[in-house]
């Protein structure tokens, strides 16, 4: 069954990093209220008492009157209507774990860009199963967004995936800031897909460039990344979908490109030299790519769809494999 959203649903963000610092930051320029779960004690006084995050986006000044910060889980669900998880997918269960009302009447949206460890399974499938909702009471926000260009206004292309369109606008609705440009899909497990393997795929950028490789190697790197990641997309989970549009290739081609991307950063470390755990903790955010790579190697044992890339950027994280040996190994494979 469809669950159906009131436009005057009222919205909570869940998590206190940079994305969910730009969030929260878009839902109060439209919204008399934005319920907020911060789980940090620092964090939390502090946009108590100076409206901004001390550790995220620091910069950002919110309205106090529109945010309502809380450590207070429960309250915050029962507050609100759609629920956005915007936590790293590798703290998830954390974040979660003190809830106690049932989430049975809430709509939830993913804005987590990762895969949750252990699970083997999307954040959207994750909250299906755990929770007992199902797909139309589940959508995502996603698309090529560095929380860093959100956040300071930037003009952004955002894509609001829900089975529903009608609850799709509503959401989208709710984001209409005056630098966002939206569009909607119904493809939930390709979007969310997606913006997974896109997080491994700027890892294997990352090292590229480490390693030296120019930039007519990285174009032919990520334009086989996007062929990798459409043909792991289809032979998965055929859909008439288009691939060339941004909330699949633009969000890949942001997080290859950008010095914002956090996964590209930890694979220029590991590139340089850098053990793979001195390099994770090198970091100061969380790289999904880190844990996408092992959790999308399991799931494609089953699959067992070609991905040179993905099993190159496996095997250096995880076996220990050289990644100038490995790399030079994948230059033989690309087209």
């Amino acid at each position: 069954m469809e669950h159906r959203i009131d436009p005057a649903a009222r919205c909570a963000v869940i998590g206190h990093g940079s994305w969910a610092t730009a969030i929260a930051g878009l839902l109060a320029a439209g919204e008399e209220r934005v319920g907020w779960y911060v789980r940090n004690p620092e964090v939390l006084e502090t946009l108590l008492r100076e409206g901004r995050n001390p550790r995220y986006l620091s910069d950002v000044e919110f309205d106090r009157t529109r945010i309502a910060p809380s450590g207070d889980l429960d309250a915050v669900i029962r507050d609100a209507d759609i629920v956005i998880l915007a936590t790293p997918s590798a703290y998830l269960k954390e974040f979660l774990a003190p809830l106690t009302v049932p989430l049975a009447d809430k709509f939830v949206v993913s804005a987590i860009k990762g895969i949750v460890p252990g699970e083997y399974q999307t954040v959207a499938e994750y909250v299906r199963d755990r929770y007992g909702l199902s797909f139309g009471q589940i959508g995502l926000f996603s698309g090529p967004s560095h929380a860093e260009e959100v956040s300071r206004g930037k003009l952004s292309y955002l894509t609001v995936v829900c089975t529903d369109p009608d609850n799709a606008r509503v959401i989208g609705e709710k984001f209409s800031a005056g630098n966002i440009r939206l569009s909607y899909s119904s493809d939930i497990y390709g979007i969310e897909y997606a913006a997974i393997l896109k997080n491994i795929y700027a890892l294997a950028v990352g090292l590229a460039v480490g390693l030296g490789y120019g930039d007519n190697f990285l174009a032919v790197l990520i334009a086989n990344a996007a062929g990798e990641m459409t043909r792991f997309l289809e032979e998965s989970y055929p859909s008439e979908r288009n691939t060339q549009v941004s909330a699949y290739l633009g969000d890949l081609l942001v997080t290859c490109y950008s010095t914002y991307s956090r996964n590209r950063r930890l694979g220029l470390l590991i590139g340089h030299g850098c053990t793979v755990k001195s390099a994770l903790n090198e970091m100061t955010m969380v790289a999904e790519g880190y844990f996408a790579a092992e959790c999308i190697r399991h799931i494609n044992l089953r699959h067992r769809i070609e991905m040179p890339i993905a099993e190159m950027v496996y095997r250096v994280l995880y076996e220990g494999a050289s990644a100038r040996r490995e790399m030079q190994q994948l230059t033989t494979k690309l087209i």
